[in-house]
């Protein structure tokens, strides 16, 4: 029956099964030559003590030795280049696997797991389960297949020394449990503390900037210091269960070789065993060393990885919350909406808490509506729910008078450009950022885009242009030139409806009303929608909605809204305030 610790790993042994039944081939061919260098020796041997030792003999029993022992090294190198190729193979098999699954999993698994726990399964754990089925999987053949070939030989010479020689292995078994259990107990918290470490170290190179802005990079070297010492205690324990271990195995193994010594010479001085036979027994006494030493190898490499298999597999079973309906037809992702949208009664709670409440709201195709509201009202939590970056109750979100459950995600998410309020910008050039979304966009194409997002003029006075890299999340670039180049992403993917979530936050009022000349513009006879706190982004809005506390309290016009004398009102006399003061300083 196959290990139940290792089921995950069916389907990929299964498809390299080929590889695995030659490398099977090639240990029992390379084993059947090793385990002939004793019976060689030892006839040797008494041919010679019969016959007299002469030359001739001596050159041809060293020519068959050599013979055997060149068929054992070509056939332990097919080995290696079999199994321990065929374990890379499935490595990277189950690295893309893994990132596959990785993408395709919600947003809300990014927001309860840390990246740096993510990266220590797809890398530490992934290493060691490459190290079960390759290293593993060969010392493991090895000794077992040879175990057997040389027991049949030992049988045949003495099943007095054999049983002797065989006596320890109780005891072998036993030490074996016993340390392989906690071996697995102990390799699981140290990779738990890999993962801490790991997650530590990708925050502090992330907000660099912040820990230097606060002066506290003395006091994050600490708390790394900390968490490392503890990493180091917890490895060090399993050194020293490791140290004991191979000793352990080591001494069992001199145990048997001192009866096999003292009970075999007993019996070469009675008469009952020829020098040879005394010498083969014990040469293959001698060669079973490494393989009982391997077998405390074998036995870590089989408790870290399944451990860490355990850890993959955790990630492997976690479900996307957010998938296509099993009634939903297959749709061509190219397949154009129209662009209006409804929110329906919608109600909508996050971890158990109430965000949006009975939200009745409808952008008409081509039109544009902008949302204000205090900070916590739950604006981002609505636009959001347009592209299903979070569900709620079905038929409360509709497209084209159609529930959005009913689109296939990846058509439904190819007709929405959505800037988030979180700029992000991948490590690359400034024309991979813009063309993300459209790989197949000319520089025609990615030009038109940063024009429309007002940022094309100062890429261009970059000495590199559009292939200037743009460092770890656009840390070279300004804020507002990265909101630009997120909006210009946005664009070039020429969406039926775009969503900017506070994306002008960063820009000045000057350039604002720059980009927003260009999106009516290029946004004509399309749906937008964005979120923004200043008047000035949401006045020529066809529509406002005020949120507060999860409700739409005021909708309207910029001139309705002002006349009601309420949030937005006072919104937009603190704001003209604050113009004319800065204008009078």
């Amino acid at each position: 029956m196959f290990p139940k610790s290792l089921r995950p790993l069916l389907p990929y042994l299964k498809k390299y099964r080929r590889s695995y039944w030659w490398g099977g081939i090639f240990v029992l061919f390379m084993n059947a030559a090793w385990v002939l260098v004793p019976p060689i020796v030892g006839r040797a041997i008494d041919d010679m003590r019969e016959a007299g030792i002469s030359l001739h003999k001596i050159g041809i029993v060293a020519l068959v030795l050599l013979l055997v022992s060149g068929t054992k090294a070509i056939f332990q190198f097919l080995i290696r280049w079999v199994v321990i190729g065929v374990s890379r193979e499935i490595e990277f098999d189950l690295r893309n696997d893994l990132f596959r699954h990785l993408e395709g999993l919600s947003h809300s698994f990014y927001q309860r797991t840390r990246t740096g726990d993510i990266m220590a399964k797809a890398t530490n754990d992934l290493n060691a389960v490459r190290m079960l089925l390759g290293p593993g999987f060969m010392y493991t053949a090895n000794t077992v297949v040879f175990t057997a070939f040389a027991l049949g030989f030992m049988l045949h010479i003495s099943h007095r020394l054999t049983f002797y020689a065989f006596l320890p292995l109780p005891i072998v078994s036993i030490v074996i449990q016993y340390f392989g259990r906690r071996i697995h107990e102990r390799f699981e918290r140290i990779q738990a503390m890999f993962s801490e470490i790991s997650a530590r170290a990708q925050e502090n190179f992330s907000g660099v900037r912040i820990i230097r802005a606060y002066a506290q990079e003395d006091a994050e070297i600490a708390s790394f210091e900390t968490a490392n010492r503890e990493y180091i205690a917890r490895s060090l324990t399993l050194v020293r269960l490791m140290g004991m271990l191979w000793p352990t195995l080591e001494t069992m193994l001199g145990l048997a070789i001192v009866l096999v010594l003292w009970l075999g010479g007993r019996e070469v001085l009675l008469g009952r065993m020829t020098v040879g036979q005394f010498t083969a027994f014990n040469t293959f006494m001698v060669q079973l060393t490494w393989p009982i030493i391997a077998l405390g190898w074998v036995i870590n490499i089989f408790q870290r990885g399944t451990a860490s298999l355990v850890r993959i597999n955790q990630l492997m079973q976690e479900q996307p919350e957010i998938v296509d309906a099993p009634n939903v037809k297959a749709q061509a992702p190219e397949q154009q909406l129209t662009g209006d949208i409804e929110f329906r009664n919608l109600q909508f709670s996050y971890n158990g808490t109430p965000v949006l409440h009975d939200i009745n709201l409808r952008v008409p195709a081509g039109s544009s509506l902008a949302i204000v509201g205090p900070t916590g009202s739950g604006k981002t939590t609505l636009v959001s729910l347009i592209p299903r970056i979070y569900d709620t109750e079905p038929g409360s979100v509709l497209i084209d008078g159609k529930p959005i459950r009913e689109y296939p995600l990846a058509m439904l998410r190819r007709n929405i450009g959505f800037v988030p309020q979180e700029t992000f910008l991948f490590g690359e050039t400034i024309r991979e950022n813009i063309a993300f979304g459209a790989p197949d966009a000319t520089d025609h194409d990615v030009r038109w885009a940063a024009e429309a997002a007002n940022i094309a003029s100062e890429i261009e006075d970059f000495p590199e242009q559009y292939k200037t890299i743009v460092g770890e999340r656009g840390i070279t670039l300004s804020g507002g030139q990265k909101q630009r180049t997120a909006i210009a992403r946005a664009l070039i993917r020429n969406p039926r409806i775009l969503v900017l979530d506070d994306a002008l936050s960063s820009v000045d009022t000057q350039t604002e009303d720059k980009i927003l000349n260009h999106l009516r513009e290029v946004m004509q006879g399309r749906t937008t929608i964005f979120i923004s706190h200043r008047v000035s982004t949401v006045r020529n809005a066809d529509h406002i909605a005020v949120l507060h506390s999860g409700r739409i309290v005021e909708f309207g016009t910029h001139e309705d809204l002002i006349s009601k004398n309420g949030y937005y009102s006072d919104l937009y006399n603190k704001q003209l305030l604050e113009e004319e003061l800065a204008e009078v300083s």
